[in-house]
């Protein structure tokens, strides 16, 4: 599933006229690179989310014949639902028993997601999150063996768990790419009517978060040097578009 619903407020003036989707990264589209590395990946079948000039990301995806892949359209027009909320509303076109990438559209990064699905099938995770040392003012926090323990915001103080001494663990930085299990739909649904409200939007590291003990979640981080951008910002885009058109 790629999440390319975000309204794209930081990317304005781009996002004043466009779906920030569509930003484009040395010419080339951001939800265009994801489609195709997650085709280059052996991935067929792709749900896309919308919201946000949602008409130009479909006119988009059937001008360009789906870049050959089976896509469906996940529409959050009526409503924006953040990540969480999101897949939750995607549940029934993501069935199946296979693992399920998560991908958000303004994530420009070259890691292997082969690689990631390997590591992902070898521990029997959960859920797989992409990982990095890279510097982040909310950052994860993982024991040896790469398990989640806890989140903070380094700025602000706050942390959860609260009981758990963070700094006993390894830091790392959430690269917006991750692999879940089908089965966590059951506790996802349990999180959204106890702790989000049934049908309210919210975001899915909270959820990650909230289910720490119930779910083997694991960090990813790839062994070799990998690009990673988020183009959120009219800076970060320049700079993502440098590196791509360097390639």
């Amino acid at each position: 599933m790629i999440f390319a619903a975000g309204i794209g407020s930081r990317l304005k003036p781009f996002t004043d006229s466009h779906p920030k989707a569509l930003a484009p990264v040395c010419g080339v589209p951001a939800l265009e690179r994801v489609l195709i590395r997650v085709r280059d990946a052996g991935i067929k079948k792709v749900v896309v989310n919308v919201h946000h000039f949602a008409s130009q990301i479909i006119e988009f995806l059937e001008h360009n014949s789906f870049f050959g892949l089976d896509v469906t359209i996940s529409d959050e027009t009526g409503r924006l639902l953040d990540t969480g909320g999101g897949l939750l509303k995607a549940e029934e076109l993501l069935m199946g028993s296979e693992p399920i990438l998560l991908h958000n559209a303004d994530i420009i990064t070259d890691a292997s997601i082969s690689d990631m699905k390997q590591s992902h099938l070898s521990h029997g995770s959960d859920v797989t999150l992409l990982v990095s040392s890279r510097s982040s003012s909310r950052m994860l926090y993982f024991s040896q063996s790469n398990l989640l323990q806890g989140w903070k915001n380094l700025n602000s103080g706050q942390q959860i768990p609260v009981s758990v001494n963070l700094e006993n663990y390894i830091s790392m930085a959430f690269g917006g790419v991750h692999i879940v299990s089908p089965d966590i739909f059951k506790l996802l649904r349990r999180y959204e009517k106890e702790i989000a409200g049934e049908g309210n939007p919210f975001s899915i590291m909270p959820f990650y978060l909230w289910a720490i003990n119930q779910l083997a979640i694991y960090g990813w981080c790839p062994p070799s040097p990998f690009r990673w951008f988020d183009i959120g910002t009219p800076e970060k885009l320049k700079a993502a578009g440098i590196a791509f058109c360097q390639a």
